[in-house]
C-alpha cells in the first residue's frame, strides 16, 4: 500500500518530502497476487531513478497479512524515532506526518463488510489522515458524505482530482500480460524484462488464490 509522509504542505498545507511504497504480505489472498519477493523487485526496478519515494519489506514480510493501521504506526515510529534522535529537533508544526496515498477505489472498500475494522479507519484517518486519487467515475466525496466516520474527520481527507483522466490500471496490465499482448510503454522496460524472465502474470498465476477468502475477512480480532 502506497503511503507518504509529509511535512508543512499539500495543497498549500503539506510539502511532500517522501514516499514509502509498502507491498502488502503473501498471505493478503487476493486473486492473481504473485510472490512478494517478485513484487518488491519490480517496484524497485521502477523506483530505482526516483530520489523521493522508496520500497520497504516489512510489511511483507511479516509472518501473517498485517492490517494497513499495523503498517503505518510501525512507519511512523521508525520516522518519529529517525527525527527524535535528529541533531536538529524540528518543531511540533515542522515535524513529520505520515499519510496513506490511495485511490477512490481503496475508501470505497471502507463500506465492505468485515473487510476494514471500524477502529482501524478512525486510525488512519483521524490519527495520519488520507490523500485519495479521484479514479475513473468513482467520487471520493460521495464516499465521505455516506460515511458518518468519514465525516467527522473529512479535514484529514484530501482530494485529488486528476483532471487528465488516466484509465490505466494494475487489472488492466495484468489482463494484457495474461493475453500475451504488449505493455510496451505501460511499465518501465527493466521491469517488463523481469516479468518475462519470471514468467509472471500468466493464466495459470491469474488463477492462485481464486477460491480463497481474502485475509481480512477471516482473521480473527486482534489486541492491539
Amino acid at each position: 500500500m502506497p503511503t507518504s509522509y509529509a511535512r508543512i504542505s499539500l495543497q498549500g498545507v503539506y510539502r511532500v518530502v517522501a514516499g514509502i511504497v509498502s507491498p502488502v504480505g503473501d498471505d493478503y489472498g487476493k486473486q492473481g497476487l504473485v510472490a512478494s519477493k517478485h513484487r518488491l523487485a519490480m517496484a524497485r526496478l521502477a523506483l530505482q531513478s526516483s530520489d523521493w519515494v522508496s520500497v520497504d519489506d516489512w510489511e511483507s514480510q511479516q509472518a501473517d497479512w498485517t492490517e494497513t493501521v499495523v503498517t503505518m504506526r510501525y512507519h511512523y515510529n521508525r520516522i518519529a524515532a529517525q527525527y527524535h534522535n535528529s541533531k536538529n529537533l524540528p518543531t511540533s508544526s515542522d515535524a513529520p506526518q505520515l499519510k496513506l496515498l490511495c485511490g477512490a477505489d481503496i475508501m470505497d472498500t471502507f463500506k465492505v463488510p468485515d473487510l476494514w475494522r471500524d477502529d482501524h479507519v478512525e486510525e488512519v484517518v483521524g490519527r495520519f489522515g488520507l490523500v485519495c486519487v479521484s479514479r475513473g467515475s468513482l467520487q471520493p466525496d460521495r464516499a465521505i458524505h455516506e460515511s458518518d466516520l468519514l465525516s467527522r474527520h473529512q479535514q484529514n481527507v484530501f482530494l485529488v482530482r486528476e483532471w487528465v483522466h488516466n484509465e490505466i490500471s494494475a487489472t488492466e496490465v495484468r489482463r494484457a500480460l495474461r493475453r500475451g499482448q504488449s505493455v510496451k510503454y505501460l511499465l518501465p522496460d527493466s521491469v517488463i524484462d523481469y516479468i518475462k524472465e519470471h514468467n509472471l502474470y500468466t493464466h495459470n498465476s491469474e488463477t492462485k488464490n481464486k477460491d480463497v477468502k481474502l485475509r481480512p475477512l477471516t482473521k480473527q480480532t486482534i489486541q492491539d
